[in-house]
């Protein structure tokens, strides 16, 4: 598959919501015509901490939601 080839659904993992997917160890930006493999390992690392950071914050609100609930039954 070349460089800027249509990325294949199912076999990429989106970014949250960011026009950037997780292919095995590469990461691709998604364009109108299809992708371009990123290199630079200053911006991959940072797309890296990024998704780190996102999926901690996504877990956390599921906690703060769990544990509201959680006190939404207890009080009934």
């Amino acid at each position: 598959m070349s460089d800027n080839s249509p990325i294949q659904p199912g076999r990429s993992k989106p970014l949250a919501g960011a026009p950037v997917v997780r292919r095995g160890d590469q990461r691709r930006m998604i364009t109108g015509d299809g992708s371009v493999l990123t290199t630079d390992s200053m911006f991959t690392g940072e797309l890296d901490r990024f998704a780190d950071a996102r999926a901690a914050a996504d877990r956390m609100v599921a906690r703060l939601r769990a544990d509201r609930a959680d006190r939404h039954r207890r009080s009934r």
